[in-house]
């Protein structure tokens, strides 16, 4: 939940995208290298690769919602999936499977439906065409950002560097967007306290919470938990600023998610004793 209001904080800061960029994931790389010690142990060549896959997912991310709605951000940003599937065999040498063709041409046909319903500029969404761009490029970063963890998953050593990678992606993005946020026009406070909510709690209290709940419940139970932000994401966003998706969206958007669950169920282990399906 604390991830879905992401895209109604971002567009309610008064900030330059650039500023809330840098300032969100500077508080979050701190709050994070404070609350989880082991990512400080992490920090490698490899998870500096990753974390500038997350840092571009980062920016990205804030700038699709400074030009689009909520609902399109995060509906094509959940375009990842496809992502994964089509790089699994380039980057992890993991086959696309017959099983997964009818989940890539779902979340296809959902980024379709997505892109077909045409938003008209509006005060929070003023360069939709772009905003959809930058989604589909956060997305993409996304799934770059994923695979490099399951690359650093194949070690025993994988959670410090992925923790690892995680504060310096947010460490990245904040140095990176830096020169552009300057100079600082004098700002209320009421703004600066959306930034702070944005990177300590929407970020780094989530991911603290993420990193707890993954040690106590099954991977596909996250996976399915964690579809809450894709859902609720455009919610937010309607009820603080009365930002309203196209219905070509929300069917996108529902499409995204179902495939997103499908993906997930399907990945799940069998039960112990259970025989594997054949394809």
């Amino acid at each position: 939940m604390l991830f879905s209001t992401g895209g109604a904080a971002i567009k309610l800061a008064n900030f330059t995208s650039w500023q809330i960029v840098s300032f969100r994931s500077a508080v979050a790389a701190l709050v994070l290298a404070v609350a989880l010690p082991a990512a400080r142990r992490g920090i490698s060549a490899r998870s500096v690769l990753v974390g500038v896959a997350y840092a571009a997912t980062l920016t990205f991310f804030v700038l699709t919602n400074r030009l689009t709605t909520s609902a399109n951000a995060i509906y094509l940003q959940s375009t990842a999936p496809l992502f994964l599937l089509l790089l699994g065999p380039w980057l992890l040498r993991e086959p696309l499977r017959r099983r997964d063709i009818p989940v890539l041409l779902a979340v296809l046909l959902g980024l379709v439906l997505v892109m077909l319903g045409r938003d008209a500029p509006s005060g929070t969404a003023p360069n939709p065409g772009l905003g959809n761009a930058f989604a589909i490029a956060s997305g993409g970063c996304y799934a770059l950002m994923l695979s490099g963890l399951r690359w650093l998953g194949r070690d025993g050593d994988s959670r410090r560097e992925g923790l690892a990678a995680v504060v310096l992606g947010n460490a990245l993005a904040a140095l990176a967007a830096l020169p552009m946020s300057l100079p600082l026009a004098p700002t209320p406070l009421g703004d600066w306290g959306v930034i702070v909510y944005l990177g300590a709690f929407q970020i780094g209290v989530a991911y603290v919470l993420v990193t707890a709940g993954l040690r106590r419940v099954a991977a596909l139970d996250a996976s399915l938990l964690l579809l809450v932000e894709t859902a609720l994401n455009p919610a937010w966003t309607w009820l603080l600023l009365r930002e309203r998706p196209t219905p070509w969206a929300i069917a996108g958007g529902t499409v995204i998610i179902g495939a997103t669950a499908l993906q997930a169920l399907r990945s799940a282990p069998p039960p112990i004793g259970a025989k594997p399906c054949a394809t």
